[in-house]
This record gives structure tokens, C-alpha cells and sequence, in this order.
């Protein structure tokens, strides 16, 4: 290279030193690289070494007089980090090194670099800088071997060796060299192939490995080879054959020819069989098969099993390497009476109702089989033996596992035993017997003691005791399980020393299975002992399905369903009952046996929101949101109101009833009685036309006023009342319901109410004013005396005749004030057909009068008679009382005026 760079710098070569020449040779070189990205300041020797990760690396900055500094103005960056001053070395004043560990933490940039600044590291300059290669020297190549593989009917001259390299830096570039004997070729990493020319024979060779890099080269060991025939590999054998023979039934002959000649190389041969699907492989002895022959019968074997047979060869020495397998050939060894007895057990199901079992015979082939079983003969107690052949499907089957097989249901009585003998037969002849003992429901045998099941190794095992008693006689156990969900039932028989055994059946992850260990007392069956189990556990496929059976003010009571088996996928743990109330939620945790509660502490008249969360081991399912609504009231809280609130009403009206009862004299006085007209008698009776005596009710005279009448007073009538009889006569007949003042009082003017057509009167006009009753009441047999009439003059003075008695009568005046107008039913019954004569001033109601009690007649008995005198007056001059007018009837047809009279009582005879 040239010495001077285009910048004028010059290149100082020292004569004297070899060193220096090759320092300044490297730095004039760096210049010339790195003159695009560094300027000419210096260079560092040596440039962009391999360095090996473990040793300690040196490198020399050369400063040129361009960078206008010293070796004291330098300083060293190692990945961006400054190298201590304690490992840097001067050589001169333009010279200094550097020396750092390599580690796989060492930059990748080796920094020389010049400080501007005295006081401040962070104005520097870069003089020149290098890249660090790590990596590690080769490591000895371990497990060298070669072998030379048959080729057509020769052994070929390419010898493949192959070692196991040791570990490397992919950064750095390795090579490897394969050398044998006087041969050498350039290999790959871990394999390499020598080409001899021939195949030598008869020689000896020396094989080795050498691996080279950056940082050094290494030999693999010598491999010494004294017969070149110990690197042969020949192809397999051919043309394998197997023959089955049909007096043997236990053997197979296999056959085959040799894969190259004898000349080239002597071989020996290995067998090995196995049945078909089942991957368990059997190897003949070695020993056995160590001649060149090309045949061999394999010995043993079972009979009507599908076998496969495999060879393969090797050199008669046994060194070198065993040929590859010869493909798959197959044969089936011909049948076999059955070697074993049947599987023989029993699946019992108790009648409803009845003290009977029904027991169902089931079985299994005979493990030693020996071919296809066509049928089996069973006999039932003592009876005969009877063929149960097996159908077409269970005949065409091949397949190795063993099948379960109904054979026979027979009624069993539960105070009964029964034996059952069984025997399988195929083509070739029948298998030992097996028999099966059910004893008496009251006399089976103890069970095991305890039974439990656990998970192992992706399998279920069954571990139990032996039952509690000192001779148990036990001679094996039957192991059962049965599919919860489907009702597939499947066994397995342990020896009797076994305590604990897995299942040896197909189960199912996540499926329930009821599993049962039966004693058996020398094939008599005992009292099974059960448990369930999984083979393994999931979270449920689903969550509760919830409903709310009963709603309260502040509790609800809810329910949910059991999940089904198929989706339960495990034993649940618990339930817990999320509810929302409030805002807020709580959650409450049960038993897994519980299917119903009732949450309380829930706001009333409010929405709620409940589900039910199922657990298991494994984990946890939520159900389905339900929402719902709380009662306003309490169950019977609404009713218990009602009453209590009746009661209390019925309370006061019983209160308020006695308060009146016990002040009844202040109620008559502020609400004084007002008499029933229906029950007045005053319009009923006459002088003229006497009646029998019907005293009035207590009930309705008893706030009567009574006057007492002189009936020797004549002049208590008036003429004026005589000119009013025939006034209206027939109207006043008709009038049952009057009080009979107007029409039987002589001293009465005759005044209507409404007028009548030829009067010229106002017939649409009424006048409502107060109505006084009044009733003469005649004592009709008083003290034993008859009734007398009175003298039809009314106007003389009224005297009581002699009439059968030396007493004399005296007639009494009732009245009565009443705001009520005359009643209907006071009406005369002019038209119903009685034949007596009626008094044209007083009218009686014939139910009214014969209602009376005769004894109320008494109570207006006179104390004192004659004495007392009677005059009827107006009670207001020019007043008149008037009747109600009928709907529908005319102003002709209306009753007339009737007058009205305030009887007074006086203690001497008054005119009118």
C-alpha cells in the first residue's frame, strides 16, 4: 500500500524495528479503510479481530500528528463505556494499549478517542475504532464411526462417516476435513463420505476429524478399522414368507432368502412377532437364528391370531451393523378348542312388589378362546343343558376386546338359591365349565369391608378390604362398573391377595360410574359394597335451571334442578345463591344436597334478581339470571287488617247499641216516636156500626194523648158537621188509610184539599201542613159490659145507654201528631165485598183491627167516668188537610178535604 495518504499524512517507518513495521504497515492500511467514515486522526492494530470469549484481548492506538494530541489525551470506550486508565500501557507519545476481558457482555465497538476538553469528557473526538468478533475455539468431535452399505449385489466403495460435533460459534466460519488412510475430503458439520475407489477388503484404516477456525483447530480420535467388513450394512432379507399349518395351531414357519451372496458376506438373521394391532413386539433368541439358513418356525404362539413377522440380517461375526426390517408379512394361526372357562356373572333385578329377583345371565369369551366362539350351553340348577348359540354379528367379529353377552333371564325367588353352569364351544371343541353360585337374599355373604377410588396416572383405581370376619373364605373379587348415564355395565376378576387394582376397562372423562367389588366365597357371589366416581372431574357444562316457589315481603323462597348426569361432569361441592337487593349482591353458600331456600333481608315491593351457581373440584358453572318481585305486603298481613278493622267497627257499633239501650230515656226525648198510622184504629170504629174492641198495640199508643169524653156532653157535634156528611161521602168511604177526623168527627167542617171540578176549585194544587191523628176508642166489652151505640143525633149531648150492664161506657179519645200524610192502606174497601155497613166518617182496616191484642184494649180505660169532657175543635182556623193525589186519576176522582182537629181535654164541659 502506499505509505502517504491523499491528506499529505506521512508514514514514519522504522528500519530498526520489526514491530513498528508492522504497526505503521496496519496503520497506513486502516487509513486507507476507514478514510470514508474516520478522518486520518489514527488507527488501532490489530483491525477487526476474532477474539475468543473468556481471555483477556490487547489493542494499540497509533495517533497521528494530525490529531494534534498525545497518548495522554486518549482514552479507550468499550460498547460506549469507558475502559479505566488502569488498563491502558504506553508505548510512546504516539502509542498507547489497551488490554480488556472478553465476555459475552463485551461491546461490540473498541473506541480510541481524544479528550478537547481537559475538564469534560463530553467533548472528545474519535480517533479510530474496531469491531469485535467473540466466539469460541472448535471443540473434539465426539462418537466417530463409519459404514459402507450394500450396493446391488456388491458392498460400495463410498465409506459415510459420521461424529457428533462439539459446540460452535455459527459467527465464526469452521471447517471440517474428513481423512482416511491416505484419503482426505472436505465434510459437513457432523457427516462426511470417503471414496476408496473399491471397497477395501483386507485392509486396515485409520479414519479422523479435523475441525479449524479463527481461533484454533482440533483432531477427533483415530478410528482403527482391522476388518473392513465391520462397516458393512446389507439390505434386509427378501421374499419373507410365513405358512400356517393346519395340525399346528400354536406355530408358524417363516421363510426367506439371503440379500447378497454368501461369497461377498456371511450374514446371520433376527426374527421378531407380534399379533396384529397390538405393537408389542417379540424377538427370537439370537442364538437361535445365528446360521445362514433361510427358514425358521416360530413356536407358542395363539391359536386364531393374525401374527406379523419381521427379519432383518447381519455379518455371521456380529460386528457391523444389523440390516434395516424386511416389511410386514402377515398370518393367522389356525383354531384351537377354548383353553379358558367363559366369563361367567349375572346382573340381579329386584321385582316390584314381589319377593322374587329376576336375574339376568351375562358373559364374556374365554380369554384363551382359541377362535371364534359359535355358542355356549348353559344349565340352570338341576336342569338340562340347554344351546344358546351367539348371533352373526358377535361371529364376524374380530375384534380383541372381549364383549359383554346376554344369555339367559330366569325368576329367582329371594328365599331360594340358584347355581348356573356355563361352556363355550367354537369349531375345534368346548371350553372348561365355569359356574356361578346366587344364594339366598337373607344369607348372602359379608361384603369388603371399606371401598374407595382414586385417580392415578390417567387411570381409576379401586381399593378395598377384606370383609371382617376370621375365615373368610374368599377366593377372588369381581371388580363391576356400570355407566350412570347409559347402563353399560362391564367387570374384572382380582386375585384374592389384591387389595387395590385399576380399572382395566374403556371409561369415560367426565362420565359418573357406579363401581361395585362383590367377595366371591368359591363362585358363590357375596353382598356387593358401591361407590361412585369419576374418572375425571370438569366444571359443569351448564348452571341450575332456578325458579321461585314462594314470594314474601322481605323473603323468597327458591328452588332449582338438579343438573343432569351427562352435563353435571363431576361431584358438586356446593351451591351458591347470588341475589341483587339494593344495588348490592350477596351471594349465599349450601350443601350440594339442598335444592330449595329461602333468602331473606330482601327490600319489599322491589325487583329482585337471583341465580344459582354450581361448583365441583374443578370448577364452577353460573345458571341463568331470574328476576322477580317482592309482595307490597306479608302474606296475611292484608287479611289480619281487614279483620282487626272490622272487629274494631263491630266493637264501636256494639259500644254505641248498649250506650243507646242505656240512655234511651234522652234519645225519646230529643228524638221523640212517631207512631205507625197502619196500626190506628180510629178509623175503624164507629158508634153507629160497634166492632169487637181491639185495644191498640203498646207499641202504638203509648205516646198516644187519651181524652176522656162525656157522653152525656151533646153538645160536643156541631151542626155545621151534619151539612159536611154527604160532602164527598163516597170519596171518604173509599179512604181506607184515613184517619177518620174528617169524616166522623161532627163537629168537623168538611174542607178539600182539592176541588173538584164543579166547584171551580184548583185541582193542581196541594197543601202539605201537619196532620193529627186521632182514634174514639169504645171499650167493647170493658169489665164484662157490651157494647152500646150511640145516638145518631150529633149533636145532642153524647150519652151511654144501659145496655145489658148497671156501668156505663165511656168512649176514649186517641191521638196522635204526625208530619206523615194519609196512607193508602187506610182506604176504604168499598169494592172487596163486605157486606156490613160502613160508617161514612170512620173507615177501618180489617188487618189492622184484627191484629190487635184484645187486652191493649184496656190500656185507654177511663179512671174516671163521666167526668171528663170531650170537645174537637180546629186547630187552626181555615186550615185544611189535604190527601196526595194519585198519578193517573182525575180531579173528580181525588179524595175530598179532610178537616182536621185538636181534640182538648178539659175538667168541665166546654161549648164549641
Amino acid at each position: 500500500p502506499n505509505p502517504c495518504t491523499s491528506d499529505g499524512i506521512k508514514c514514519i517507518m522504522d528500519q530498526s524495528s520489526y514491530r513498528l513495521l508492522q504497526i505503521l504497515s496496519l496503520a497506513c492500511l486502516a487509513c486507507r479503510l476507514t478514510s470514508s467514515s474516520f478522518k486520518n486522526y489514527g488507527t488501532i492494530i490489530p483491525q477487526s479481530p476474532t477474539v475468543e470469549i473468556g481471555k483477556e484481548f490487547t489493542a494499540t492506538c497509533v495517533v497521528y500528528e494530525a490529531a494534534k494530541a498525545t497518548v495522554d489525551d486518549i482514552y479507550w470506550t468499550s460498547g460506549g463505556v469507558i475502559v479505566p486508565k488502569e488498563q491502558y500501557t504506553k508505548i510512546n507519545d504516539s502509542a498507547v494499549n489497551v488490554t480488556i476481558p472478553i465476555t459475552r457482555e463485551t461491546g461490540k465497538w473498541l473506541l480510541c478517542k481524544k479528550n478537547e476538553s481537559p475538564s469534560s469528557l463530553n467533548k472528545s473526538k474519535t480517533i479510530h475504532g474496531i469491531e469485535l468478533t467473540k466466539g469460541y475455539p472448535p471443540e473434539k468431535p465426539e462418537n466417530l464411526s463409519c459404514m459402507a452399505v450394500q450396493f446391488d449385489q456388491q458392498i460400495s466403495s463410498n465409506v459415510t462417516c459420521t461424529w457428533q460435533p462439539g459446540k460452535m460459534d455459527e459467527k465464526i466460519s469452521t471447517t471440517f476435513t474428513l481423512f482416511g488412510s491416505n484419503y482426505s475430503t472436505k465434510a459437513q458439520r457432523s457427516s462426511g463420505c470417503i471414496y476408496f475407489g473399491n471397497f477395501p477388503n483386507y485392509m486396515e484404516l485409520d479414519i479422523w476429524v479435523d475441525v479449524e477456525n479463527n481461533l484454533g483447530k482440533v483432531r477427533s480420535d483415530v478410528l482403527f478399522i482391522i476388518d473392513p467388513n465391520e462397516m458393512v450394512k446389507t439390505n434386509p432379507p427378501l421374499d419373507v414368507n410365513i405358512i400356517s399349518e393346519k395340525n399346528f395351531s400354536r406355530t408358524l414357519l417363516v421363510s426367506w432368502k439371503h440379500p447378497i451372496h454368501e461369497t461377498v458376506v456371511k450374514l446371520k438373521y433376527n426374527l421378531r412377532f407380534c399379533t396384529v394391532g397390538s405393537g408389542d413386539w417379540t424377538e427370537v433368541p439370537p442364538n437361535d437364528t445365528e446360521s445362514s439358513k433361510e427358514s425358521f418356525r416360530l413356536q407358542y404362539l395363539k391359536p386364531d391370531m393374525e401374527h406379523v413377522v419381521q427379519v432383518r440380517c447381519m455379518h455371521h461375526t456380529g460386528y457391523g451393523y444389523w440390516s434395516d426390517w424386511s416389511a410386514n408379512s402377515t398370518a393367522r394361526t389356525p383354531e384351537d378348542k377354548p383353553t379358558s372357562k367363559p366369563d361367567l356373572w349375572r346382573v340381579v333385578i329386584p321385582s316390584q312388589g314381589k319377593s322374587e329377583r329376576r336375574v339376568e345371565v351375562i358373559c364374556k369369551d374365554p380369554v384363551e378362546s382359541n377362535g371364534r366362539i359359535r355358542g355356549y350351553n348353559i344349565k340352570i340348577q338341576d336342569g338340562a343343558w340347554e344351546v344358546v348359540p351367539v348371533n352373526g354379528s358377535e361371529l364376524n367379529s374380530r375384534s380383541q376386546e372381549r364383549k359383554m353377552i346376554p344369555l339367559y333371564q330366569i325368576p329367582l325367588s329371594d328365599k331360594r338359591r340358584g347355581s348356573i353352569e356355563l361352556k363355550a364351544w367354537n369349531s375345534v371343541g368346548e371350553s372348561p365349565r365355569a359356574s356361578l353360585g346366587i344364594p339366598k337374599l337373607a344369607h348372602e355373604p359379608p361384603p369388603v369391608a371399606s371401598l374407595s377410588c382414586f385417580n392415578q396416572d390417567r387411570r381409576l383405581w379401586v381399593e378395598w378390604q377384606p370383609p371382617n370376619v376370621e375365615a373368610t373364605g374368599v377366593t377372588e373379587y369381581v371388580l363391576e362398573w356400570v355407566s350412570v348415564s347409559d347402563g353399560a355395565i362391564d367387570w374384572q376378576r382380582e386375585p384374592r391377595h389384591n387389595r387395590k387394582a385399576p380399572i382395566k376397562g374403556t371409561l369415560q372423562r367426565f362420565k359418573l360410574y357406579s363401581i361395585s367389588v362383590y367377595p366371591m366365597y368359591s363362585g358363590w357371589t357375596g353382598k356387593p359394597l358401591t361407590t361412585a366416581c369419576f374418572l375425571e372431574q370438569g366444571a359443569p357444562l351448564e348452571g341450575p335451571s332456578v325458579k321461585v316457589r314462594r314470594t314474601g315481603k322481605s323473603n323468597a323462597e327458591v328452588e332449582w334442578m338438579e343438573i343432569p348426569l351427562d352435563k353435571r361432569r363431576g361431584f358438586i361441592t356446593n351451591y351458591t345463591i347470588f341475589y341483587i337487593t339494593g344495588g348490592k349482591e350477596h351471594s349465599i353458600v349450601v350443601s350440594p344436597d339442598t335444592y330449595s331456600y329461602t333468602v331473606e333481608g330482601l327490600a319489599s315491593n322491589s325487583k329482585q334478581v337471583v341465580r344459582i351457581m354450581a361448583s365441583t373440584v374443578q370448577g364452577s358453572t353460573n345458571g341463568s339470571d331470574l328476576s322477580f318481585n317482592t309482595l307490597m305486603y306479608a302474606p296475611g298481613q292484608m287479611e289480619a287488617t281487614v279483620v282487626s278493622v272490622c272487629i274494631g267497627i263491630l266493637f264501636v257499633i256494639v259500644l254505641t247499641v248498649s250506650l243507646c239501650m242505656y240512655k234511651i230515656d234522652l234519645i225519646k226525648k230529643i228524638w221523640p216516636p212517631v207512631p205507625d198510622p197502619s196500626n190506628s184504629t180510629i178509623a175503624n170504629w164507629s158508634p153507629d156500626f160497634p166492632t169487637k174492641a181491639v185495644s191498640p198495640k203498646e207499641s202504638v199508643l203509648g205516646d198516644v194523648s187519651v181524652v176522656e169524653v162525656d157522653v152525656f156532653d151533646r153538645k160536643s157535634l156541631c151542626e155545621e158537621d151534619k151539612a159536611g156528611l154527604p160532602l164527598k161521602k163516597d170519596k171518604y168511604l173509599s179512604e181506607e188509610h184515613s184517619s177518620g177526623i174528617g169524616g166522623s168527627s161532627c163537629m168537623s167542617t168538611p174542607r178539600q184539599s182539592v176541588s173538584d171540578s164543579e166547584e171551580g176549585g184548583d185541582s193542581g194544587q196541594t197543601t202539605t201542613s201537619t196532620v193529627q191523628y186521632s182514634s174514639v176508642v169504645a171499650s167493647n166489652g170493658y169489665k164484662g159490659q157490651s157494647p152500646c151505640t150511640l145516638p145518631q143525633s150529633p149533636c145532642t149531648l153524647l150519652q151511654t145507654p144501659q145496655c145489658g150492664s148497671s156501668q156505663s161506657q165511656t168512649p176514649s179519645f186517641a191521638r196522635s201528631e204526625s208530619t206523615q200524610p194519609l196512607l193508602d192502606s187506610e182506604e176504604s174497601q168499598e169494592g172487596s165485598g163486605q157486606s156490613h155497613q160502613r160508617n161514612p166518617y170512620f173507615s177501618r182496616s180489617p188487618v189492622a183491627s184484627e191484629s190487635r191484642d184484645p187486652g191493649d184494649r184496656n190500656q185507654l180505660e177511663m179512671e174516671e167516668q163521666g167526668l171528663a169532657s170531650l170537645r174537637f175543635c180546629p186547630l187552626e182556623e181555615g186550615s185544611q188537610q189535604t190527601t196526595p193525589t194519585d198519578e193517573g186519576q182525575s180531579p173528580d176522582e181525588q179524595p175530598g178535604p179532610v178537616p182536621s182537629y185538636m181534640p182538648q181535654l178539659r175538667g168541665h164541659r166546654q161549648p164549641c
